[in-house]
């Protein structure tokens, strides 16, 4: 007579079988969890309050340099010498035509009395685009 062999369990059946303490159960928990989070946070796109405000609060500043800009290409295009000071204006170098914009008050916003540094650089890069 030939000895029986023990039929051998699937996968499934194997893990069906194992039983599960409290032990396991928690740390695979916590496991999941970090998980979760790790791959949320990495490459979901979830962020925290603190950079949602921080996030917003750029977005929104560039937004309004980007309106103002062309409020002071108009105001460029209302000088009267504005063929010289664009000639003179394209001569300086890229750090220097944001000062030359400021100084010629072309940044300075109706009721503001002092220039936009950031609307000034924004401004130069339109001016820039100028024929």
């Amino acid at each position: 007579m030939e000895p029986v062999q023990p039929k051998k369990l699937s996968w499934g059946e194997q893990w069906n079988a194992t039983p599960i303490t409290k032990t396991v159960a928690f740390w695979s928990s916590l496991a999941a969890i970090a998980l979760v989070l790790l791959l949320g946070f990495n490459w979901g796109g979830w962020v925290t309050g603190g950079t949602a405000q921080t996030r917003a609060t750029a977005l929104a500043k560039e937004a309004v340099i980007t309106r103002l800009a062309p409020i002071c290409v108009a105001q460029f295009q209302q000088d009267p010498a504005k063929a010289e000071k664009l000639i003179a204006f394209k001569a300086l170098s890229s750090y220097e035509r944001s000062k030359y914009g400021e100084e010629q008050g072309w940044a300075t916003m109706p009721g503001e009395a002092a220039p936009d540094r950031n609307v000034a650089t924004a401004c130069a890069n339109l001016l820039m685009q100028i024929n």
